[in-house]
């Protein structure tokens, strides 16, 4: 089984964070979605919240796992015997930000590799940061959430 992992903080997760997800199970026979706690950014939304949530959306597709991480991506990927990360990248900064992290997971992850997916046109511009702006503001941001089933 080849298996990717798809680290984030996925704060919150949105539809652009899914369709990584459906594009990379066209790839992978399963994918981990690894929340992770990332010092230089501020946890918005309860880490447990975040992974329940993201467990709902994915609770009928056995083909996808959800799990919090405190680590490495390259440990999460060891603990799974992922092959590659899986990444999102929406713009140049977005590209140069992945490749520098590409390359240390490859060096701790011992050959780990990573897919960038680059995001549809018209999912470009969404990311979690401008979702919760939105959201402070007061405005419907169910269009850029998936919904529940």
């Amino acid at each position: 089984m080849r298996t990717a992992i798809f680290t984030g903080s996925f704060d919150p997760f949105t539809i652009g964070h899914a369709d990584i997800v459906s594009r990379a199970l066209a790839v992978f026979d399963h994918v981990v979605i690894g929340i992770g706690y990332n010092p230089h950014k501020t946890d918005h939304a309860d880490m447990q919240k975040r992974l329940q949530a993201i467990e709902r959306l994915y609770a009928a597709d056995e083909r996808v796992t959800v799990e919090a991480y405190t680590d490495m991506a390259a440990d999460l990927a060891a603990r799974h015997n992922a092959v590659a990360v899986v990444k999102g990248v929406r713009s140049v900064q977005d590209y140069e930000y992945e490749r520098t992290q590409a390359e240390f997971n490859r060096l701790l992850g011992g050959g780990l590799e990573t897919v960038l997916f680059f995001a549809r046109p018209e999912l470009a511009a969404l990311s979690s940061s401008a979702v919760r702006t939105l959201q402070h503001f007061g405005r419907d941001v169910s269009a850029f959430l998936p919904a529940e089933e």
